[in-house]
């Protein structure tokens, strides 16, 4: 239950806040949100991460799905064990999914979030870095509890 309402409520603020985006702004346009701190414009983003991968969208989508793909493959025994793996799992997915749900809605990634010292991104991106920050975290932490599990015999 947990990875698919963390799915959901990722998707659905992603949408919204895209949409909010997508009708109230021009393309490039920017706004101040925070002063000097978070603005927000409007990027129409073709091409993968940071700009990598080139503008393919069906190439896109399918290294999306393939690197789920891969990510539930590596997880699946400690999902099934840890919510904190499944929160991860559904912050991961939806994320994946409104990036999907944007390139074959509007031909392209809606991102809206400046910093102004990082490329624009948007919610979706957000949810993926915390999702994969959140299973990095629970490596370490399955690997320092098999660490002392060995240490002390048990």
């Amino acid at each position: 239950m947990i990875f698919w309402l963390a799915a959901a409520a990722v998707l659905a603020l992603d949408q919204l806040t895209k949409h909010i985006v997508v009708s109230t702004f021009a393309s490039g346009e920017s706004r101040m949100f925070i002063r000097h701190v978070l603005y927000w414009t409007f990027v129409q983003n073709r091409a993968g991460a940071f700009g990598l991968f080139g503008t393919q969208p069906w190439l896109l989508v399918s290294m999306a799905l393939a690197v789920l793909a891969l990510f539930w493959y590596a997880f699946r025994d400690v999902a099934a064990r840890s919510p904190l793996v499944r929160l991860a799992f559904g912050a991961i997915v939806g994320g994946a999914v409104g990036n999907i749900v944007d390139r074959f809605h509007y031909g392209y990634v809606v991102d809206f979030i400046d910093l102004r010292w990082w490329p624009v991104f948007n919610v979706a991106d957000s949810c993926i870095t915390i999702g994969v920050a959140l299973l990095v975290l629970s490596t370490i932490g399955r690997e320092r509890a098999g660490a002392r599990a060995k240490s002390t015999g048990t």
